[in-house]
């Protein structure tokens, strides 16, 4: 029996829901990567490198320990893999990483400009501000050292320059709702930029709320 066959097939039904609702760009894409922490564990599972989201078995999903040893899977996991490791040391609060390419997040992340707190409910999943973690070219120790670095502030969405954007969560079910409430937030700001009036931001009294809330 394999211990890890069930965070396996939840990693397959993020993906593929991801997948048909565009967050990794096309169809046919296996851009992006999903990976969930296993509990008690320095162990993650973790969607392999070049294979169709649409086409992928619970017995595909690599399992490597924080050390990127494989443990299960037979083939090459994400080349992302280390970026979510290096959120796993550094935020004991996230169980699920969500690296996606969706489209409206994506424009923040080529103006390189962070999404402000603009509905509190959203602000109470993702955090107070969409940061921009600077760009550096997948699957490098540079891109690791940005993310770090910049998922450090507490937050669970960020936009990352010139790439796409990154969704944390507690679990999967979360990380992959951050993932969607990111999605909707951008569209809206992305809207409301285009009309040229000013774009109305939370009042400081609701962040400070929002802050003590998130603690």
């Amino acid at each position: 029996m394999d211990p890890y066959l069930q965070p396996r097939k939840e990693v397959i039904e993020c993906c593929q829901w991801l997948c048909r609702h565009g967050y990794f760009g096309t169809l046919l894409s296996a851009g992006g990567n999903v990976s969930v922490r296993i509990p008690n564990e320095p162990v993650l599972v973790i969607t392999p490198s070049g294979k169709p989201y649409m086409d992928l078995v619970p017995e595909e999903i690599c399992v490597l320990d924080f050390d990127l040893n494989p443990i299960a899977g037979d083939l090459a996991p994400s080349i992302e893999t280390a970026m979510h490791v290096g959120i796993y040391r550094t935020r004991e609060d996230v169980g699920a990483v969500v690296h996606t390419h969706q489209a409206h997040a994506s424009i923040f992340a080529l103006i390189n400009q962070p999404i402000p707190a603009l509905f509190d409910e959203v602000a109470l999943s993702i955090g107070e501000t969409v940061d921009v973690v600077p760009y550096a070219l997948s699957g490098t120790p540079e891109l690791v050292e940005n993310v770090t670095r910049t998922v450090a502030n507490g937050c669970n969405c960020f936009v990352m320059q010139n790439h796409g954007a990154l969704n944390l969560g507690k679990n999967l079910e979360k990380a992959w709702k951050n993932a969607e409430l990111l999605e909707k937030t951008a569209q809206v700001y992305y809207q409301a930029l285009t009309t040229g009036k000013p774009v109305t931001t939370l009042p400081e009294e609701t962040l400070e709320l929002v802050r003590q809330l998130r603690k």
